[in-house]
């Protein structure tokens, strides 16, 4: 018989927020409170044996509401949940994993490396909680030698940055470690690596919190048979998207097909481009139906191309030659824009 994982990290309740308004930044955490009652739903939907959280699961001192929320989620899961705090929410003073009784189903990793036994799983669980904003590699000269089928870690650590202050960890110590499933926090972008028989995941956050956390996010659904294979379980919210548009053609009909008629909740955030005349506040008035969205006009004026024909210049003798190219074939318009954008030190990106 196998087992069933949900591997979860990252959730950062209570994040600051800071370059949104304070409306925005109220419904963003709103938003993020409801990631405890969202995992114990995938938990009992997909039948998950244990629940693996891997750190950061608060931003720093939360709010009772946030603390509240993740109680009763993780209650609410109905089956092992192990937690191994990270540096945003590592076991110092003033820590809700030291300060508050948490479910009886739920184990905190407090302190050095340990490990916890489920017997009806077979399988044994190591982890390990942060004391400080940084940490050293635990997985150094570390091995599984337990005599459980399945050997687990949940860790808060840095699998891709050498000598990261945050539990950096190398493909060597994976692959020496014995582990069947190695269960990462810290990295916001998903990932995975196959090191020796361990497989190595980080689920990547549940929510993004800015333009640098774009796109899809979720957790990780891990089975352990034979092997251990994990897929991606989108969840629903808040998404941001940063985008770009060249609006040289026209602004209206570039963004026509890149934004959606009306969204209330996603962030939108585009960077206009191009040659162009922008007049962003009409923009915001044609797409008021979606709420979050952020202009930003990096546009520069139209040029006159020919304005240099018929000065006695290397620029005048070389734009005219153009414009008599042009009158015979009219692409070679093509050819004059881009020296133009030479000319004037701009990026110059062909068709």
């Amino acid at each position: 018989m196998g087992i069933k994982i949900l591997h979860t990290a990252d959730w950062h309740l209570d994040a600051a927020f800071a370059s949104f308004s304070d409306d925005r930044r109220s419904v963003l955490r709103r938003e993020q409170r409801k990631l405890p009652g969202k995992i114990a739903e995938i938990c009992r939907q997909e039948r998950c044996d244990l629940v693996l959280l891997a750190g950061d699961v608060f931003d720093g001192k939360p709010s009772r509401d946030a603390v509240e929320a993740v109680r009763q989620g993780l209650k609410e899961c109905g089956v092992p949940v192990f937690v191994s705090p990270g540096n945003h929410d590592f076991c110092g003073v003033g820590s809700p994993w030291l300060e508050e009784n948490w479910p009886e189903n739920v184990t905190v990793f407090k302190g050095n490396l340990e490990s916890a036994i489920i017997p009806e799983l077979d399988c044994r669980v190591y982890g390990a909680g942060y004391q400080s904003m940084d940490c050293a590699g635990l997985l150094e000269n570390f091995r599984a030698e337990g005599p459980e089928k399945y050997q687990l870690a949940v860790l808060h650590g840095d699998p891709v940055t050498a000598r990261a202050p945050y539990c950096p960890i190398t493909a060597a110590e994976i692959r020496d470690s014995g582990l069947d499933y190695l269960a990462l926090g810290h990295i916001h972008k998903g990932g995975s690596l196959q090191a020796g028989k361990t497989l190595c995941v980080w689920p990547g956050c549940p929510m993004g919190r800015g333009w640098d956390e774009t796109g899809e996010k979720g957790v990780c659904i891990t089975t352990l048979e034979e092997a251990a294979q994990t897929r991606f379980y989108p969840l629903n919210g808040i998404w941001f998207y940063d985008l770009e548009a060249d609006v040289s053609d026209g602004a209206e009909t570039v963004l026509d097909r890149m934004l959606p008629a009306a969204d209330p909740e996603n962030y939108y955030r585009v960077t206009l481009t191009g040659t162009a005349q922008t007049d962003v506040d009409a923009l915001h008035r044609r797409y008021v139906g979606v709420n979050n969205l952020f202009l930003r006009d990096r546009t520069v004026p139209g040029e006159d191309l020919w304005e240099d024909v018929g000065a006695d210049t290397f620029r005048g003798v070389y734009f005219g030659m153009l414009k008599d190219q042009v009158e015979a074939d009219p692409s070679a318009v093509l050819a004059a824009e881009i020296s133009r954008k030479i000319l004037s030190g701009r990026e110059v990106v062909l068709p």
